[in-house]
């Protein structure tokens, strides 16, 4: 809990704003540098393995 609010709904947030990052960068309605892409899109994977390895344990073990 963080705030009152679980972890896995945080995560659940910041990855639904890094897709949208991603979207709208790979899109080129944002102009960002290659590299700020490929770093938030590595952030991006761990985040949402994260998020998903979370869920799971919570929700089945």
């Amino acid at each position: 809990m963080l705030f009152g609010i679980n972890i896995i709904l945080w995560l659940g947030i910041i990855n639904l704003l890094l897709a949208l990052f991603q979207l709208l960068s790979g899109l080129h309605y944002i102009k960002v540098k290659y590299r700020i892409h490929k770093t938030l899109g590595i952030v991006f994977f761990f985040t949402a393995f994260t998020h998903g390895i979370y869920a799971l344990i919570l929700n089945y073990i």
